[in-house]
């Protein structure tokens, strides 16, 4: 009875470490920078960088600051091989021979590479041929749609304050154009489509490059559409482990208009009800599309569907809402509520605003 006991409780302790590894099992990332052409730039990039792969709980993300410009750079020389995925945001002095044959090593032998932004190799000079358009709001088009990082994306999407980077050498194996952008000459562009997402194979690794999300000094929107942030997070687990099991979001940016995500991250459900439930005719239907995409995510899921009822109930019954949100939620319950909802709605009838909708809700529920 003593050694089953003892059985049991070695097989309780080994569960639970597997499960302790299996949460912990996280992309190591090590995100580069130290040098580029404007200081401003290039800090905000990395910090957002950091953020948006953060947020998706597959990344473990540390910054290494290179010397600064000008600095001795023969001491730089990072250990890639502790990592799984590098991210370079680096433009400035050339690196050590010896820190480029490592880095060289690591891809050779299978490192994923997400290069933001970047006009050259790593650690080398921006080639003279490399120039930049003025910031606009312009369409990118997905060039291959089958592709991992791209699958499920729409053909054409706006993106938002951004530049277009002209001439950038793509070298490397098997090199694939996942997504361009037209660079018009009224924007000093080059009067033709630029590569803006690019995936490339170099030895056994992969790499991918963003020509998107270039931040300014006044709203940042470039590093703020929620089609630069998901396709960096789609493309840096496709670097890191040649697949992606990211969803494409409800809010992916489409050709009707652009989508800002100021916190560089997702819709939370808290989040959501608050903002629907302060819905007026004319503001943004972000939040509404939201919980539409959690309606149909929830179809057959009898439980998910209640929390959500039960949650749109509070926007009904809560006096701060607006008339709108009201409408709108009474507009959903309609054809998914349950009996769960029939108080709030009938409590209701006796608001003018109000009537002609939740006469509609009653009728299609009962």
């Amino acid at each position: 009875m003593k050694k089953r006991y003892i059985s049991i409780i070695l097989a309780a302790m080994l569960v639970a470490m597997m499960a302790a590894c299996t949460g912990t099992e996280k992309i190591k990332t090590l995100i580069i920078t130290g040098q580029g052409k404007d200081n401003f730039v290039w800090m905000t990039r990395t910090q957002a960088a950091q953020q948006i792969l953060d947020e998706t709980g597959l990344f473990a993300t540390n910054i290494l600051m290179s010397p600064p410009q000008g600095q001795d750079m023969s001491q730089f020389n990072p250990d890639f091989s502790k990592y799984d995925l590098l991210v370079i945001d680096y433009e400035g002095d050339a690196w050590p021979k010896k820190t480029t044959a490592s880095y060289m090593d690591f891809v050779n032998k299978g490192g994923g590479v997400v290069m933001l932004n970047s006009k050259s190799d790593p650690g080398t000079p921006v080639p003279s041929t490399v120039t930049v358009s003025k910031r606009h709001d312009f369409e990118v088009r997905t060039r291959i749609g089958n592709h991992p990082v791209t699958n499920g994306l729409p053909v054409r999407w706006l993106h938002p304050k951004d530049v277009i980077v002209h001439g950038t050498p793509l070298a490397g194996e098997d090199v694939q154009i996942l997504a361009s952008a037209f660079s018009d000459t009224t924007f000093a562009g080059s009067g033709k489509p630029e590569p803006v997402l690019v995936a490339r194979n170099l030895g056994q690794g992969r790499i991918f490059m963003t020509m998107l999300g270039t931040p300014d000094l006044d709203e940042n929107q470039a590093s703020q559409c929620a089609g630069f942030i998901v396709t960096l997070q789609r493309g840096a687990e496709w670097a890191a482990t040649g697949k992606v099991t990211q969803a494409v979001p409800f809010d992916f940016p489409t050709a009707a208009g652009t989508v800002l995500r100021p916190d560089y991250t997702g819709v939370e459900s808290d989040e959501a009800f608050e903002k629907l439930g302060s819905y007026e005719i004319g503001s943004s239907t972000l939040y509404l599309t939201w919980l539409q995409s959690q309606i149909r995510k929830a179809s057959g899921n009898e439980e998910a569907l209640l929390n959500l009822e039960k949650k749109m109930v509070e926007v009904l019954t809560n006096p701060a809402s607006t008339i709108e949100a009201k409408k709108l939620i009474l507009n959903e319950l309609s054809w998914m509520g349950t009996d769960y909802c029939m108080p709030a709605v009938k409590g209701l009838g006796s608001v003018p605003e109000l009537e002609d909708a939740v006469d509609f809700t009653l009728k299609r529920l009962k």
